[in-house]
C-alpha cells in the first residue's frame, strides 16, 4: 500500500521507510510518482498544524494516504526558539541555522543550553480519517558542531553526550523524536488498517 510523503527530504524518506515497511506500507515521494506536489504556507503555531495542513494538500492532490511531519529543536534558553521556525531560523540553509544558533547561545553555560527536538505527524486518508502524534527528544545544544551524520541540528544536539551528528541511523531511529513519533504512527496504523 503506497503512502505519500508530503516532503522531498531523502533522509525524512529513509525513516519512514524503515520504521513504517514492516506495516506493508510503501513510503513514496510525489516526485516518485512523477507528480509535482504545490508549495503550501506552513502558517500554524503549533508542529501538528504545520503537519496537518502538509498532509491534507498532499492527499488531495494525490487521492493516496498521506504522512507528513514538522519538526523542529525547542531551546530553553531561547523561551522555546526557535521552535516551529527551526528550518527557516537563519534565511538560509543547515549550516546557516546551526551557525545563527551557536551566536545566540554564545557564552551560556551547558546548564542553560537545554533543548529538545519535537516532531508532530499528521496522516491523513482520502476517507478523510486523520491520525495525529507526536514525540519529543531531549538534551542540549553543544558548543560547535560534532559529527556528519542527521540533517538540521543533529550535529549541535547532544543526547547522553553523543551528538545525533554522530548516531548512525539505526541509532537514532530508537531515541529521536521522530522516531517516537513514527512508532506511535505505526500502532495507531495498526489498529486502523
Amino acid at each position: 500500500m503506497d503512502f505519500i510523503l508530503a516532503s522531498n527530504n531523502k533522509k525524512k524518506l529513509g525513516e519512514m521507510r524503515r520504521i513504517l515497511s514492516p506495516l506493508g506500507i510503501n513510503v513514496v515521494t510525489a516526485k516518485m510518482l512523477g507528480i509535482e506536489l504545490k508549495d503550501v504556507v506552513e502558517d500554524a503555531d503549533t508542529f501538528e498544524g504545520n503537519a496537518r495542513i502538509k498532509a491534507k494538500a498532499a492527499c488531495k492532490a494525490t487521492k493516496l494516504p498521506a504522512i507528513a511531519d514538522d519538526s523542529g529543536i525547542c531551546v530553553d534558553y531561547l523561551d522555546g526558539a526557535p521552535g516551529v521556525y527551526s528550518a527557516r531560523f537563519s534565511g538560509g540553509d543547515d549550516e546557516d541555522n546551526n551557525d545563527l544558533l551557536l551566536k545566540k547561545l554564545e557564552g551560556v553555560p551547558t546548564e542553560k543550553r537545554g533543548a529538545h527536538y519535537t516532531c508532530a505527524i499528521c496522516c491523513v486518508f482520502p476517507d478523510g480519517k486523520e491520525i495525529n502524534v507526536q514525540g519529543e527528544c531531549y538534551g542540549y545544544i553543544g558548543f560547535e558542531r560534532d559529527g556528519n551524520e542527521g540533517f538540521g541540528y543533529d550535529p549541535l544536539f547532544l543526547v547522553d553526550g553523543k551528538s545525533f551528528g554522530r548516531y548512525s541511523a539505526e541509532e537514532k531511529d530508537k531515541i529521536s523524536h521522530r522516531g517516537k513519533a513514527l512508532r506511535k504512527l505505526v500502532d495507531a496504523l495498526q489498529q486502523l488498517i
